[in-house]
């Protein structure tokens, strides 16, 4: 009986020491769980090199809008960062911004995406290459006999405007081919027509009356161009000088004005929407007309209503040239032909008093040209000159004759 009391009590001690044992271990597991986490790290300062150095200032260079092709607002703000990386060059280190208290859990917790730098920026190209453009817009000039031509290219990429000079037709210097061409859609059609036209007329005078030989002429080129199968087209205002008389052929808006003793006299029509008659002509035809802001267009598209191709506007868009013949006296001073780059900004009278003031062709030419871009034209231009006398063999006959179909 003795020898079992202390069995028990050895029993007991061990069973209250295990009990214990157990209770601090739970308690320790849930002290573990209910302390916070530890404090994440500060980021590290940036070196001093980096603290002294001055901030970039911000870039003047709007960059454009570009709507429908990135998703919430923050695009034009990664393009903003992008210039300031451009600018910075090879060499720039970005300005390190302390983060918000907010944020520091988030930084430390998720290392950010790696920041690639691009190699360009296309508003910054846009900028660049309209900057470029102004060093390409330089002059054309071309000196012949009796007549000065100069040219500029506007903001399109390809200068469309052209010319052709035939000169000593059948072997007569009194007998000359003049035009100034004025395309659209591509330069395709100006380069056919400058090359064609007047080799056409030219072909068409043997036997047959002028006005016909201008009409014929003028048909062929369009129709050797459209069986090209190349888009595009042409405007073109074609002047010939023949036994004194001057004939004038126009299609589209290309304008040539006679100085007659200093006053404009203005030898063709433009073909514009703006003319009722020829609105009426391609509504009766089956054409659709488009007026926005202010200009007329041709099933929305041309707003020409007569030129060289157009194969898709054809049925309205014809290549019918309106002719006036004028016999030449001593009171006919010169001609200035023009596409609408010129006359869009000046005046028939204005032009033709910037050539009277002025003896040195060349000049004019230039002047002309200028006078447009600095009020802001942004078309080609091409104005060429022509000095009448040389072509006059009706030397003492008084009063001019005009004529019109």
């Amino acid at each position: 009986m003795l020898d079992v009391v202390p069995f028990f009590l050895r029993v007991s001690i061990i069973t209250i020491a295990e009990y214990f044992i157990r209770l601090l271990n739970k308690v320790a597991s849930m002290a573990l769980l209910i302390a916070p986490p530890p404090t994440p790290p500060s980021p590290p300062s940036p070196p001093w090199w980096l603290r002294h150095m001055p901030a970039k200032e911000e870039s003047s260079c709007q960059l454009p809008e570009i709507s429908n092709r990135s998703q919430g607002p923050s695009s034009n703000d990664k393009r903003r960062e992008n210039l300031k990386f451009l600018q910075g060059g090879n060499d720039f280190s970005p300005i390190i911004k302390k983060p918000a208290a907010e944020d520091q859990l988030k930084l430390s917790r998720k290392r950010p995406a790696r920041l690639v730098v691009p190699t360009c920026c296309a508003g910054l190209d846009l900028v660049e290459n309209e900057k470029k453009m102004d060093y390409v817009k330089e002059f054309e000039v071309i000196k012949g006999r009796d007549f000065v031509l100069a040219s500029k290219k506007g903001r399109r990429e390809v200068m469309e405007d052209r010319h052709a000079v035939v000169l000593d037709i059948s072997g007569d210097p009194k007998q000359a081919f003049f035009a100034v061409i004025d395309g659209h859609g591509g330069h395709a059609a100006a380069d056919y027509v400058a090359e064609n036209l007047g080799r056409n007329v030219v072909n068409e005078l043997q036997g047959k009356q002028v006005e016909a030989a201008l009409r014929r002429g003028y048909s062929a080129t369009d129709k050797h161009f459209l069986a090209q199968g190349m888009n595009g087209g042409a405007c073109a205002a074609g002047v010939l000088l023949k036994d004194g008389e001057l004939h004038v052929a126009n299609v589209g808006d290309c304008r040539v004005v006679l100085s007659w003793k200093g006053k404009a006299i203005t030898l063709t029509n433009d073909h514009r929407l703006s003319r009722e008659d020829e609105r009426a002509r391609i509504e009766n035809s089956g054409g659709f007309l488009h007026n926005h802001n202010g200009v007329w267009r041709v099933n929305g598209s041309i707003a020409v209503s007569r030129a060289f191709g157009d194969a898709h506007l054809k049925d309205w868009i014809i290549c019918e040239p309106e002719i006036v013949n004028l016999s030449l006296t001593s009171e006919c001073e010169f001609l200035i032909m023009a596409s609408d780059g010129l006359w869009d900004k000046v005046s028939d009278q204005e032009a033709v008093g910037v050539v009277t003031g002025e003896m040195n062709m060349v000049e004019c030419c230039k002047k002309l040209v200028e006078i447009s871009s600095s009020r802001g034209n942004r078309d080609d231009i091409t104005v060429m000159i022509i000095k009448l006398h040389n072509f006059n063999i009706h030397v003492e006959r008084r009063g001019t004759m005009l004529h019109s179909d």
